[in-house]
């Protein structure tokens, strides 16, 4: 079968090294011309945004799909009335990729997410009481795209573009849990885990899984995850990102359409991986068991501030000598300060110890140039 995936970024760069232990070709686009995954796939330098582009790219393609969702959905809408499978479907990815739609999604469903206003121009009063956060309408990925007004002094930096302003809720913990769904109509779901952000980069900074949950927490995940994958008209898989907050009430806070930073550590932490089941979502396979293994977690290796150059792995020989980690390089051969150069997960046989783990690991090794 020959499968396109739009972006040529890592998420698509582990997604086909897992899925080469089957038979399939794989092609893939991306505008940089050294994208991860241009050493093994059938790679096409392009702008994934632009409508003849992913036209040209996926006619001939069984099945298209994605790893980044900033990509022209218009173009993914005619791929399916020429017969081209689209995982997941344009509709899905239109709705998602907008924040304005994405937060209707969950008020027509009667998802539970932080109450909001739309503002189409800066000229729109907005009514929502501070702290409130802003979100752009499209463009925002990894932290970019939002911001947290707190005073009115801070007015003045609210963005022109069209937003969502939604209300700031105070949050104990920040979880994401993956969900699968495939053509036929099976889905699975993939334990809670716990995302520990590094407050500077508003970047991931710890993912640890399983998390320890109370039963009413945990049923109303379970109650999210069911409807979110009763009302989503498509196949796919999913990352909803959750906050707790400190009354014990689940959000949804956001939805991506695609392979998640959240779910790398089950690459070795879970009997199967986020890739191994989005390769199977792809395929129309019965999907893969989920169950975690053991206490995981997951850090990420970002480009250190002050460094911008040919990347330099500073102590991976000596992380490479701990026992159950695990090293995920991306293939960047550039590094800057934020850029996500790749990750090490760990396991471990309880949290207080993968948590310890996890804070060595990441005092030993820096990405520098």
């Amino acid at each position: 079968m020959k499968i396109g995936i739009l972006g040529g970024g890592q998420l698509g760069r582990m997604l086909i090294q897992e899925a080469l232990k089957y038979d399939d070709e794989f092609y893939t686009l991306d505008p940089a011309s050294d994208a991860p995954c241009h050493t093994i796939s059938n790679f096409t330098q392009g702008n994934f945004n632009d409508y003849e582009t992913v036209l040209n790219f996926g006619n001939d393609k069984d099945v298209v799909t994605i790893e980044i969702e900033h990509v022209n959905a218009d173009a993914l809408a005619e791929l399916e009335k020429q017969g081209v499978k689209v995982v997941p479907n344009a509709g899905i990815i239109k709705t998602i990729q907008q924040k304005i739609l994405q937060k209707e999604f969950y008020k027509t469903h009667d998802i539970p997410s932080p109450e909001f206003q739309v503002v189409w121009n800066s000229d729109e009063k907005i009514m929502m009481p501070l702290p409130f956060v802003q979100k752009m309408n499209t463009g925002g990925y990894d932290g970019k795209g939002v911001q947290v007004i707190t005073t009115e002094d801070d007015y003045q930096h609210l963005w022109k573009e069209a937003s969502v302003i939604e209300s700031l809720v105070d949050i104990d913990k920040e979880l994401s849990v993956i969900v699968a769904k495939n053509e036929a109509g099976e889905t699975n779901i993939f334990p809670v885990t716990e995302m520990v952000a590094d407050p500077k980069l508003n970047l991931l900074d710890f993912n640890v899984c399983p998390v320890l949950l109370t039963e009413n927490v945990q049923q109303q995940i379970d109650a999210i995850t069911e409807k979110f994958l009763n009302v989503v008209n498509s196949p796919g898989l999913f990352a909803i990102e959750l906050f707790l907050d400190k009354i014990g009430k689940v959000w949804v806070n956001e939805t991506a359409p695609r392979l998640h930073n959240s779910g790398h550590q089950s690459q070795e932490g879970n009997t199967n991986s986020q890739f191994e089941q989005m390769y199977r979502v792809v395929k129309n396979l019965p999907l893969a068991d989920t169950d975690a293994i053991t206490y995981s977690g997951m850090l990420n290796l970002v480009g250190a501030e002050g460094y911008a150059g040919k990347v330099i792995y500073e102590g991976m020989e000596k992380v490479l000598k701990l026992p159950e980690t695990y090293i995920h390089l991306y293939g960047k051969t550039e590094t800057k300060p934020g850029r996500k150069m790749g990750h090490i997960n760990v396991l471990a046989d309880s949290r207080e110890e993968l948590m310890e783990k996890l804070v060595k690991v990441k005092s030993m090794v820096r990405v520098i140039a």
